[in-house]
């Protein structure tokens, strides 16, 4: 595998020198040898002359290559992982370590069979140094390091462990692979840091790791090009991917456990022009909001979305782009509705909090479970509240309003700019006006500011151009707040999250409008003119209150004059 042009000494000879044959045997299965094309170390062990160790010695032997005697050898569990077993079975080879340099020190059978070499670099695209490993302590090492990893544990006497459910620990400490080591530490400090996206992006000289703290990405590490393919290996073989696999889109999940909780991560592969690309997505299976109260709604505001939600049947939309906490606002309504007297049911993809009391069902496209039809199976169980995670098609969409006119109370998600760009989207979507302007009771466009870090926060008279668009002209000069900079917040003066929001009820003015085709503007206006506080006029109150600031609105919201 690793020879160079080479004249090796035969195994026969090698075996009549050690003395494990005898002449008269080893040509016997000689002539066995050239009728039936097998090959000679196997003719010579089923017939009991050699054991399959003595073979893999002289092997190791003719072609310089180390043994490794499996049966007394420890073989680490995690450069193991690094070669599915499927793989493994089928090229009788396992990794058993990595070495300071990073190389994986492989253990074949069949040190001549060149192709299966070849196969193993695409396959681990890392160095790899070859040894030699009987074909019978190879199966049986295979079996136990994924059985140690994936097999259940009695469940009638002790509770299953963490390695047997799938959940890798990133904080084990110190770890011999360093691929294992680099992948535990970034995804811990990633999480440490609050990330909700976690980014190993591949460029010409090795891996930029990002993660989206706070809805901005700010970079982590950067793991040189040496440990590209391991790292990316690593992060495949977590999600249960096809390493072998570098040219198609894969998706998968992986669990990890750090700071004595489970994180669940959906895991996004895509080939780019320098490698993999992995996007980590962490699920954040945290308790939801208790109640709207906890989202730092506006009085006013948080009344109407209020007295939506206690209405018996209509569709309530929460809007806006991915990550802008369109879900959460969701299950804070949720959460208040939910009691023993009232069934309610979601349909979600992924589920994002688990939540007593409520019937969850997860998207499974695999499976043939989708938004559309799993909808329809929940409108045959009884409900009285539905939660639909996103409405992305228009056979979800009908059904959804549907359901919200024939007496359920349905709760869903939109991606659009606005509240009132929410009715256009849904007549897109092929949703009669008609049937729109009847059901929607209430449409919420919401997105995400950072917080002033609570640590390092300071109060500041605004300037001029802060006052032109915080308050009118000879109004008091207001006090606001910054963030300085901190070890606490990463030294960028915030932490944490809170909701800008725009709460559009649909009165008897804007269901006439909707109904008759109106444009996005005039719906619009009419609700400003209502009284409807824009989102960006909920970020000069969040600003007012020493909660965030005029650049951090100005960068989620546009700016203030357009």
């Amino acid at each position: 595998m690793e020879a160079a042009q080479h004249s090796w000494p035969s195994l026969g000879g090698l075996l009549l020198r050690d003395g494990l044959v005898s002449r008269e045997d080893l040509e016997a299965a000689l002539v066995e040898q050239r009728e039936s094309g097998r090959r000679l170390g196997e003719i010579l062990a089923e017939r009991d002359l050699v054991t399959r160790t003595q073979i893999a010695r002289v092997l190791a032997e003719q072609f310089e290559l180390p043994f490794v005697d499996l049966a007394e050898s420890e073989v680490e569990v995690d450069a193991a992982a690094l070669l599915p077993e499927e793989l493994a079975r089928r090229y009788c080879a396992l990794p058993v370590s990595v070495d300071p340099e990073g190389a994986l020190l492989v253990a074949v059978a069949d040190p001549t069979n060149v192709l299966h070499s070849d196969e193993l670099r695409l396959a681990l695209d890392v160095p790899l140094r070859f040894a030699v490993a009987a074909p019978d302590a190879i199966d049986a090492a295979i079996a136990f390091v994924h059985q140690q990893a994936l097999t259940l544990v009695d469940e009638q006497t002790e509770e299953p462990s963490d390695a047997s459910l799938g959940i890798h620990d990133v904080e084990e400490g110190d770890v011999a692979t360093p691929a294992v080591s680099q992948v535990n530490k970034t995804i811990q400090r990633a999480l440490a840091l609050g990330a909700s996206d976690i980014h190993f992006t591949p460029q010409p000289r090795g891996l930029v790791v990002r993660a989206r703290v706070d809805g901005v990405v700010r970079e982590l590490a950067a793991i040189p090009g040496s440990h590209q393919g391991a790292v990316t290996s690593r992060l495949k073989v977590m999600g249960r991917l096809d390493i072998a696999e570098r040219r198609a889109p894969q998706d998968g999940r992986v669990a990890v456990k750090t700071g004595g909780q489970t994180v669940d991560l959906r895991m996004a592969v895509l080939p780019t022009k320098f490698g993999e690309k992995v996007t980590l997505r962490v699920l954040n299976q945290a308790a939801a909001p208790d109640s709207l109260s906890e989202l730092c709604m506006a009085a006013d505001t948080e009344e109407i979305l209020r007295k939506a939600i206690r209405q018996p049947y209509g569709a309530i939309l929460t809007c806006g782009p991915t990550g802008s906490g369109k879900t959460t606002t969701l299950y804070a309504a949720l959460q208040e509705l939910n009691t023993p007297e009232r069934t309610i049911m979601t349909i979600e993809d992924p589920v994002e909090y688990v939540t007593t009391g409520v019937d969850q069902v997860e998207v499974n496209v695999r499976a043939g479970l989708t938004f559309a039809r799993g909808l329809r199976t929940i409108l045959r169980s009884d409900p009285d509240t539905i939660l639909v995670g996103e409405i992305r098609d228009e056979e979800t969409a009908q059904i959804a309003i549907r359901a919200a006119m024939t007496g359920h109370l349905v709760l869903s998600t939109l991606h659009t700019q606005s509240a009132a760009a929410a009715i256009h989207r849904l007549t897109d979507m092929g949703v009669e006006p008609g049937l729109v302007a009847s059901t929607v009771t209430c449409l919420v466009a919401q997105r995400l500011v950072r917080r002033i870090c609570p640590d390092c926060r300071e109060e500041y008279t605004a300037g001029a151009e802060e006052r032109a668009v915080l308050v009118k002209p000879r109004q008091k000069v207001p006090k606001l707040a910054r963030g300085t900079g901190c070890t606490a917040c990463g030294e960028t003066g915030f932490r944490g999250r809170v909701g800008l929001f725009e709460v559009l009820p649909l009165t008897d003015d804007i269901r006439e409008l909707a109904a008759a085709r109106a444009s996005t503007a005039e719906i619009q206006s009419l609700a400003v003119t209502a009284g409807m506080r824009t989102l960006r006029e909920d970020g000069v109150r969040l600003c007012l209150e020493g909660v965030t600031t005029t650049d951090e609105v100005r960068r989620v919201a546009g700016d203030w004059n357009a």
